[in-house]
């Protein structure tokens, strides 16, 4: 043991991996704030304004949306005890890491699972799509809508139609696009979205939020079949957050952060906050290529928030990702799966979607990649300055700065 423990001191980081993310400082400053119990009328209040947020962010009109203690992946099982029954037909559209966790959640609640499958950094078509829910009529449809391993993001609309169209409940993975790209619940026809509070939501971990449409709600109070969760029953945290009654002892101080993370999504607005992030992704993209890089994900199908560059032919990631960390104070991280060595994961997400940042972390890289002997055929930076330069330039420039 030692002699004492003096007060912690991390060291100053450039979150630009693929979450967490840079925290808004009012959030900080919320979580500083003296906490309440769990059963306090404060609270409570605290959780309705959160809700009402949560619909906002989420785009929908759900009575029944509220956030999970437990991390993104408690709003997966979540979803997943909640609405998979033994021996239920599920099918999962599986094209990533996030997509296999889905998989195996639905195996262990012993349901009947059948598979569609697209390499890792390809999203389905429609049409497969269709034919797929068609041909096997399923009781659960689920997708990932932003796979983080991959950066893809997979169109939802013609998975719920073909879903309803057989009566299927469908669940979206919304953990890496919700308050970075349009999630749109109600207009895609999403029974059953939940996400995480570090990412897009610029929050610390901790929270899983999700939101259940009125036909899952429905079948969500008549199950077959016991829910085998008791904490992340959502009938019983439905009775906590909207009955107030006691069901487990939930951080104030967490849901003082997360109520703030919305407030702030709501005061940018979500078209502005959209187009933000959606142009530093441009930026970035153009710096990559600039440099002689290419992105793993074709150009319909990436994520704004999540960027998944190739790495060259003989660069070692992890001394790349250890020169970024260690020189420059950035964290990016890797590939996994059949990924591994092959790509970095860069997120420029919520907070950390500037300019500033753009420029930093392709500055950065290309110093990583030289100190390896790699040379680019240009300067990622300036091809990055000259983009934002002619955004700002274009008469039909929204005007949205990073």
């Amino acid at each position: 043991m030692r002699d004492s423990y003096p007060p912690l001191e991390p060291p100053k980081r450039l979150l630009l991996g693929p979450g967490p993310s840079p925290v808004e400082p009012r959030i900080y400053e919320a979580l500083r704030k003296p906490i309440v119990g769990h059963l306090d009328p404060f609270l409570f209040d605290v959780a309705a304004e959160i809700r009402e947020l949560l619909q906002y962010v989420f785009e929908t009109r759900n009575e029944l949306t509220l956030v999970i203690s437990g991390t993104g992946t408690s709003g997966m099982e979540a979803a997943v005890s909640n609405f998979v029954e033994p021996g239920a037909k599920v099918a999962v559209f599986v094209n990533g890491y996030f997509c296999e966790r889905i998989a195996e959640m639905v195996r262990r609640q012993g349901a009947e699972l059948v598979r569609l499958e697209r390499p890792w950094g390809e999203a389905f078509d429609a049409g497969e799509a269709r034919e797929f829910i068609r041909r096997e009529r399923p009781a659960v449809v689920a997708f990932v809508h932003g796979e983080t391993s991959t950066g893809v993001v997979q169109d939802g609309k013609a998975i719920c139609e073909a879903a309803h169209e057989v009566g299927a409940i469908v669940i979206a993975d919304t953990v890496t696009t919700l308050g970075n790209m349009p999630v749109k619940v109600d207009e895609t026809g999403i029974d059953v979205a939940y996400s995480c509070s570090q990412k897009g939501l610029a929050c610390t971990p901790g929270l899983a939020p999700i939101t259940v449409s009125p036909r899952a709600a429905e079948r969500l109070r008549q199950p077959s079949a016991p829910n085998r969760s008791f904490y992340l029953d959502l009938r019983l945290l439905e009775d906590y957050y909207h009955y107030r009654r006691y069901h487990h002892t939930a951080s104030a101080s967490l849901l003082y952060a997360m109520r703030e993370a919305l407030a702030i999504v709501y005061e940018e607005g979500l078209e502005r906050r959209f187009e933000r992030i959606r142009t530093n992704h441009r930026a970035f993209v153009a710096g990559i290529e600039a440099m002689g890089l290419e992105m793993l994900v074709a150009e319909p199908h990436r994520l704004w928030p999540l960027n998944t560059p190739r790495l060259p032919e003989g660069i070692d990631d992890v001394k790349v990702r250890q020169c970024l960390l260690n020189e420059f104070g950035i964290e990016v991280l890797g590939g996994f799966g059949p990924l591994a060595g092959k790509v970095l994961r860069v997120g420029i997400m919520g907070a950390g979607s500037t300019k500033e940042n753009v420029l930093a972390v392709l500055e950065a890289l290309e110093r990583a990649l030289a100190a390896q002997g790699w040379r680019a055929k240009a300067s990622g930076r300036e091809a990055a300055e000259a983009f934002y330069g002619q955004l700002s330039a274009s008469p039909a420039s929204t005007g949205a700065q990073a």
